[in-house]
């Protein structure tokens, strides 16, 4: 019986470690980047403000946490739609920031009064605040936030 279950243990480990090995896509502590929607980037706040600058665009954040329900509805669905993709990548330079994990999460939770999530904010390339807005937003709405501000 022991026998029987080291082989049947070795077996699934194989069977796992083929199938993680198999799966290339896959990589460890990058941000998961859809093929359409927003295409959110890995850079630190100030980094953004000169990108922002450089290219004469606002600043999308989505300030969330790993626990927010409707932060990962937002990110699976209304982040994903094209049309929302197509404007938010023309009219910002466009952040995810995990206030409870980021380096920079602290800073923005205080700076911008984060204190429900998701909140979503506009910043200009200075750091001042343009718009901002609490609570789960479908793709018309994320639309209608976009083309709010100039």
């Amino acid at each position: 019986m022991k026998k029987l279950f080291g082989i049947l243990s070795v077996a699934v480990l194989t069977m796992a470690f083929v199938y993680e090995k198999s799966d290339s896509s896959v990589t460890v502590n990058a941000p998961v980047q859809s093929e359409s929607g927003i295409r959110f980037k890995n850079v630190s706040l100030e980094r953004a403000k000169e990108l922002a600058a450089e290219t004469d665009k606002l600043i999308f954040i989505d300030a969330y946490t790993s626990w927010c329900g409707p932060c990962k509805r937002m990110a699976a669905t209304s982040f994903k739609d094209d049309e929302v993709g197509e404007i938010f990548n023309d009219k910002f330079v466009n952040l995810k920031i995990d206030i409870e994990k980021d380096a920079d999460g602290p800073e923005v939770a205080k700076l911008y009064k984060v204190r429900a999530y998701p909140t979503l904010l506009i910043i200009d390339s200075k750091g001042k605040l343009v718009k901002s807005s609490v609570g789960f937003m479908t793709s018309d709405q994320l639309i209608s936030l976009a083309n709010s501000v100039d």
